[in-house]
């Protein structure tokens, strides 16, 4: 997991903070109504203890979950992306075994598994039904858990009960002939074998082999705090890695395993079992619901409409005044302000507001309160990074009619419209009033890079700062650059440079280790972009210089989004050469390199292609509402063709939660570990952190294991999120919001 933003627990903690525990008691209230509600499992997900159920959490329920005994720790993410649809992330370090019998590569670090589970609702508890799902766990790790279930669950007052069977994992303790036997032979026996390298979706292997049958009662007892589970294990433990690779005794006194859970509150909860008749587990959840996560904001207040205020003439105005305004209160940035004839054109950033109404609404009352009545219209083109994205056209005489009035069957959209063309040519009426252009700007950030189940240590960190600067020759070229500077990591850690996996793929990510090692203070990018609007929805950018940490080179992007579409397309083509660690501005001249502390050849990319045709689609079917997808086809950095597919959901408070995948035409083997390039991300508006408006984002990614298969380069500038606002994606609305 690589990232350079807060950490996924401190995000968890801050949502906790700012969203659900602002509107309860710290801890739980032991007086309220008791209520039954789904909780997480030992291995994440809603479950009992081993043993899952049909059940699912809220819509937008977000978890960090720990869970510790004498032979696994457990620590594992847990998402409800769709009412239908729950997701889990987890690591597991087996506590009696190393990574590797080899010291010098990972020393005393346990074995580190990592594993991929899902589980979606088949049909809903009815007067009769019950709650049925099916589930695959670890279907995308190593195989070291996985197993594949279908459980029932049915409530009757503060009993929940389950049924299941399951397979694989879950079904070692053989207690009921497999029913897919029936049906074909190939069902009797499940393969030992892995696909690939692991990491592989191996479907070859789901409800094969022993089949096995659990359950288990949950019930909340009239204490709300404390609920008490009882489960039936259908694991056996036999084929357990501590049993089969260390002869550890994990033989079970008894199948049936019991806990209590105890609520601290909205934001936790604390349990304990006792598993196999032998064996203690403790366990601790953090968790948030996205959906429900309130942006409490100390805001200044809006500007009342006074039109008799309003200056006389066009030359009366206070031209900074209403700039100030304008960047303060409604959020445009940068304002230059024209006046053509009857209209008023203000140009300018959104910097405040991801509800652009609310933006426009508190500009127009600030236009009407300055502007003479000779001016009819105002004209509000947004901009990214100087590009004009939309415009909308606000009628001075509605406004002021609908905002005095107050009239209770119109709103501020009937005096709104938005357009498709930007009118943004010069004409012999047209005056420049007020021009804040700001051709230099800077930024000092703090960073947090981390990396997960690594082979030296669990847990790498690198605390950083970045600083950026960028200076726009003309308001279509800028020069911009940052330097990063390493102020504490744990990088003492590393054994090794070049990982000794025998593939001979050029390094394109799996060198990182050497941009990072020995270069304290580092440049992160110096480039010259170019970016312009075409007219009619089309856009592009042209670039060169060092465009990433590991990479130099020149390219461009082309990209067509129509107004208020829910879709868009682009192309992208770069030719690139990989940096050389050791220098700020050199660059590999040659493939074949050496490392003297591996003692080993590697392969680097002094020169090559990559790019992409890339499709965007906003699906508006309901069952996967509120979702993006991302397909790109091209030439990945390490010259592999295929394809990247990304899918990302956006929850009502403006979070977004994605994954993505590579599949190219690299081979597993010479992939390596993983299989195929494949991880996750989540993107938190500033806006529900904080108590200001805001319309920056935190973003968090993780990726399992970092190989040199299906990568892509790190532009400084997507044309897709610089046009944001013609089909807002990033800039939707907080659909949970408070002010105060």
């Amino acid at each position: 997991m690589n990232n350079k933003a807060p950490s996924l627990l401190a995000l968890a903690i801050s949502s906790a903070l700012t969203g659900s525990v602002l509107s309860s008691a710290v801890f739980a209230d032991p007086f309220e109504p008791a209520t039954l509600t789904p909780s997480q499992s030992d291995f994440g997900g809603v479950g009992l203890m081993q043993m899952p159920t049909g059940r699912m959490a809220r819509e937008g329920e977000f978890s960090i979950n720990g869970d510790w005994n004498s032979q696994y720790h457990k620590y594992n993410i847990s998402m409800q992306v769709m009412p239908w649809l729950e997701t889990t992330v987890r690591y597991t370090l087996v506590q009696d075994l190393f990574y590797s019998s080899d010291p010098s590569f990972s020393g005393d670090t346990k074995y580190t598994d990592k594993g991929i589970d899902f589980k979606i609702r088949l049909w809903q508890e009815g007067d009769y039904l019950p709650e049925t799902s099916v589930g695959f766990r670890d279907f995308g790790g190593t195989g070291l858990f996985d197993g594949e279930f279908v459980a029932a669950t049915k409530r009757y007052g503060s009993l929940d009960i389950t049924l299941g069977m399951g397979w694989g994992y879950l079904g070692t303790r053989n207690n009921i002939a497999n029913p897919f036997c029936k049906i074909s032979d190939e069902f009797c026996n499940r393969p030992s074998d892995l696909k690939g390298k692991g990491g592989m979706v191996d479907y070859e292997r789901w409800f094969k082999g022993p089949a096995a049958l659990f359950g288990g009662v949950e019930y909340q007892t009239p204490w709300q705090p404390l609920r008490l589970k009882l489960e039936y294990d259908s694991n056996d433990y036999s084929q357990d890695f501590p049993v089969q690779r260390a002869g550890v005794n994990m033989t079970p006194a008894t199948p049936w395993n019991v806990g209590a859970l105890y609520r601290l509150g909205d934001w936790g909860d604390a349990r304990v079992s006792y598993q196999r008749g032998n064996s203690l587990a403790l366990g601790f959840t953090l968790r948030t619901n996205f959906n429900d996560m309130k942006a409490v904001w100390l805001d200044e207040p809006a500007v009342q409409p006074r039109p008799t205020d309003a200056a006389k003439s066009v030359e009366d105005v206070d031209w900074q005044k209403v700039a100030d305004q304008l960047a303060s209160n409604a959020g445009y940035k940068d304002a230059t302000i024209e006046v053509d004839g009857d209209k008023a054109i203000i140009t300018a950033s959104q910097s405040k507001y991801r509800d652009r109404a609310e933006a426009q609404e508190r500009a127009a009352a600030i236009l009407s309160n300055a502007l003479p009545s000779s001016v009819e219209r105002y004209d509000i083109v947004e901009t990214a990074e100087n590009i004009p994205v939309m415009s909308t056209t606000i009628d001075a005489k509605t406004y002021q009619t609908i905002a005095i009035n107050q009239s209770i069957d119109k709103s501020f959209s009937d005096a709104a419209t938005g357009r498709e063309e930007i009118d943004l040519s010069d004409s012999t009426s047209k005056k420049t009033v007020y021009d804040g252009f700001d051709a230099f700007d800077y930024h000092v950030s703090p960073t947090l890079a981390q990396s997960f189940g690594s082979a030296e240590n669990f847990y790498l960190f690198e605390i950083g700062v970045d600083v950026g600067a960028e200076y726009w020759l003309t308001r279509n070229i800028n020069v911009s650059g940052g330097i990063h500077f390493n102020v504490v990591d744990n990088y003492d850690s590393f054994n090794y440079e070049v990982p000794p996996d025998g593939t001979d793929v050029p390094r394109v990510r799996t060198l990182f280790r050497s941009y990072v090692t020995d270069n304290p203070v580092r440049m992160n990018n110096l480039q010259l972009t170019w970016l312009d609007e075409l007219g009619s929805g089309f856009y592009s950018q042209a670039y060169g210089g060092y465009l990433e940490s590991m990479f130099a080179g020149a390219g461009g992007e082309v990209l067509y989004r129509p107004l208020n579409q829910n879709w868009a397309i682009g192309a992208d083509v770069n030719l690139i050469s990989q940096r050389d660690p050791n220098s700020w501005f050199g660059v590999f001249t040659e493939e074949q390199q050496y490392s003297e502390r591996d003692g080993r050849y590697y392969k680097v990319l002094p020169q090559g292609t990559t790019g992409f045709l890339t499709g965007y689609y906003m699906p508006q079917w309901q069952f996967i509402d509120n979702t993006l997808l991302k397909v790109g086809v091209g030439k990945f950095l390490a010259g592999d063709l295929g394809t990247r597919v990304d899918f990302s959901k956006q929850f009502d408070s403006g979070v977004i939660a994605g994954a993505y995948a590579s599949f190219t035409n690299m081979s597993a083997e010479d992939f390596g570990e993983g299989s195929f390039t494949k991880g996750f991300y989540v993107s938190i508006p500033f806006d529900i952190m904080t108590v200001k408006p805001s319309a920056n984002r935190a973003n968090i990614s993780w990726q399992p294991i970092t190989r040199d298969g299906g990568q892509m380069l790190s532009r400084k500038y997507q044309l897709f999120n610089l046009t944001d606002a013609r089909s807002p994606w990033l800039q939707r609305p907080n659909g949970v919001i408070e002010r105060e």
